[in-house]
Parts: C-alpha cells; structure tokens; sequence
C-alpha cells in the first residue's frame, strides 16, 4: 500500500499534477527531462530512489507477510 502511494504520488509529480511547492521524486525526474542528454544523473539518482524504496518497503512486506500470516504456517 504504501509503495504504491510512493509510485503514484511520484507519477502525478512527474506530469505535473503535484503541488508544485512540495519537493518530490516525481518533480525531480519531470524537471530534469530537458537536460536528459548532458546532465542524465539529473533523473537517474530519483529514478533509483524510487526504485530502492519500492523494492525496500515490498520486500518488508513479503518478509512480514511469510512470518505473521497463520495461513502459510501450515504449507
């Protein structure tokens, strides 16, 4: 739930439907499309946070998911 609130609000960040006071991910990426081709660490350094956190924060889930659940115990 929250990965996807991560990759959602980011979306709408990156097409210009945030708040354009709030610093995000989003805005980062969408702001440094115009200097993709001379500056691309511009995009990539959020674009790999984005990556990280989201793959960070299922992961977590997964592993409390496979502890906690009763449901999978018994397979």
């Amino acid at each position: 739930m929250t990965a996807t609130a991560i990759l959602i609000e980011s979306a709408l960040a990156f097409l210009g439907l945030g708040d354009p006071k709030v610093m995000s991910w989003g805005f980062m990426i969408g702001s440094g499309r115009e200097f993709l081709r001379t500056a691309w660490w511009l995009c990539a350094i959020p674009g790999i946070a984005i990556l990280l956190t989201v793959l960070g924060i299922n992961l977590v889930g997964e592993g409390l998911n496979d502890t906690f659940n009763p449901k999978l115990r018994n397979l």
